[in-house]
C-alpha cells in the first residue's frame, strides 16, 4: 500500500472534525519544528539508519528556498508545491528525506512504513489498489476498503490517516459502494478526507453525484500524470472539477519517466531505466516516432532552459508548477545530486512569463483548449 506523508506547518488535529490551527507565534514553535523533522526520521529509519542533526525553524519551513504552499484542492490541507516520491532506495533514504525536509518539503510519499505511532502534524495518506494478487489490490469493494486500511493502519501503528487515495475502480464495481466505503471510513476515524488516483473525469463526477444523491463524502483530490507531453486532463478536465466541485491536483512523473531529462537524447544508455527489461514499455516509448520527435523539441527547449539559466529539468518542473490548479508536483529522485537540482526549479518558477510559457507552448504545439463538456 502507498503512503504518502505531509508534515503540514498548520498542525492539523483531529477532533469532531474540525481542524485546529496551529498558533505560529507560541513559544513551542521551534520545539514542533524539530518533532516534525523527528517524526520524518522515524519514517527514515525505518529504511535503515539515521543520525540525527541540527534542524533550525528557518529551515523546516523552507523560507530560504522560497517553497510555496498551497490548499490539496478546497480541503484545508496544507501541503509544499513539491513533493518527494520514489525513493524507496534504503541507502539513501535518510539523505533524500532530510535534504527534501530541510527545503520546505513537507509532503512525502512512498511505500506504507512503520511510523511507530508517532505523527507530531504530519498528513498521512495511504493508497487502495484492485486487481492484483496482494492483499492491498483485491478490488475496491467495501470489505476490501475497509479491512485494507484497518490493515494498514495497524502495521503502521496508527489511529487514521488523513487522506486515503482510492486507485481507478474495476468496472465491476458499483460507484455506491466505493463512496459508502469511503465515508464510512472516514466516519469511523480512520481517515479525514479521500481522494481518487487515475480516476477519469467522469468517474470523479460520478463519485460527486452519488455523493450527493445519498448525503456522502465525495473525494478531495485527484493524482494524476502531468508533465510538457501530457497535459489534456490536468489542464482541462481537472480545473472544471475544481470550479463544480472542489478537486485538487496532485501531479507524479513531471520528467515522463525521465525522458524529459534530456538522457535519451541519443539512444537508451546502459544503466538508465528504459535500458532495464520491466521497462520495455518505456523504451518502445523512446524509440518511437512519437519519441523521437519529443527529442527533437526538447533540444528547443534545453535554448530556452539555458537562457533562464537553469536545467531541462528545473524547466520543466517549474513548468508544471506554474499552474496553479496544481497543489502539488511528486518529484522521483535516485540520488540527492538530482533531488537538489529538481528541488532548484522553485527559483525558475517567478522566471516563468507569459512570454516564456508561449515560447513553451509554441515548442510544444499541445496545448489543450477547455471543452464545454468536460465527459468528452
Amino acid at each position: 500500500m502507498q503512503v504518502s506523508i505531509a508534515c503540514t506547518d498548520h498542525n492539523l488535529k483531529r477532533g469532531n472534525g474540525d481542524h485546529s490551527k496551529q498558533n505560529a507565534t507560541s513559544p513551542n514553535v521551534v520545539n514542533q519544528a524539530r518533532a516534525k523533522f523527528r517524526t520524518v526520521a522515524i519514517i527514515a529509519r525505518s529504511f535503515g539508519s539515521f543520525t540525527p542533526r541540527h534542524i533550525s525553524l528557518k529551515e523546516s519551513t523552507g523560507k530560504h528556498t522560497g517553497m510555496k504552499y498551497r490548499n490539496l484542492g478546497k480541503s484545508g490541507l496544507r501541503v509544499s508545491c513539491l513533493g518527494l516520491g520514489e525513493y524507496r532506495l534504503c541507502s539513501i533514504a535518510e539523505q533524500l528525506m532530510t535534504i527534501a525536509y530541510e527545503s520546505g518539503v513537507n509532503l512525502f510519499d512512498t511505500a506504507e512504513v512503520y511510523a511507530g505511532g508517532r505523527r507530531s502534524s504530519l498528513v498521512i495518506t495511504t493508497k487502495l489498489y484492485w486487481g492484483g494478487k496482494a492483499e492491498t489490490e483485491r478490488g475496491l469493494s467495501r470489505k476490501h476498503i475497509i479491512e485494507g486500511l484497518k490493515g494498514s493502519l495497524q502495521r503502521m501503528q496508527l489511529e487514521y490517516v488523513d487522506v486515503v487515495f482510492a486507485n481507478r475502480p474495476d468496472s465491476n464495481t458499483p460507484m455506491e459502494e466505493i463512496v459508502r466505503a469511503m465515508t464510512y471510513v472516514i466516519n469511523q476515524g480512520m481517515a479525514m478526507y479521500w481522494g481518487t488516483s487515475r480516476w477519469t473525469a467522469m468517474e470523479i463526477m460520478d463519485a460527486y453525484s452519488v455523493a450527493r444523491q445519498f448525503n456522502l463524502i465525495p473525494p478531495v483530490c485527484e493524482q494524476a500524470e502531468y508533465h510538457l507531453f501530457q497535459r489534456e486532463k490536468v489542464e482541462v478536465q481537472l480545473p472544471e472539477l475544481y470550479h463544480k466541485i472542489g478537486v485538487g491536483a496532485m501531479t507524479w512523473s513531471p520528467l515522463a519517466c525521465g525522458i524529459i531529462t534530456g538522457k535519451y537524447e541519443n539512444g537508451i544508455p546502459e544503466a538508465s531505466r528504459a535500458s532495464m527489461k520491466s521497462y520495455q514499455w518505456l523504451k518502445e516509448k523512446i524509440v518511437s516516432e512519437d519519441g523521437r520527435k519529443q527529442q527533437a523539441k526538447l533540444k528547443e527547449l534545453q535554448h530556452i532552459a539555458e537562457k533562464l539559466g537553469c536545467t531541462l529539468p528545473q524547466l520543466a518542473v517549474a513548468w508544471c508548477l506554474r499552474n496553479e490548479g496544481v497543489s502539488s508536483v511528486l518529484l522521483g529522485t535516485s540520488n540527492p545530486e538530482q533531488l537538489t537540482e529538481n528541488i532548484g526549479a522553485i527559483q525558475v518558477l517567478p522566471k516563468m512569463s507569459s512570454h516564456v510559457v508561449s515560447e513553451i507552448d509554441n515548442i510544444l504545439g499541445n496545448r489543450p483548449y477547455s471543452k464545454k463538456d468536460y465527459r468528452s
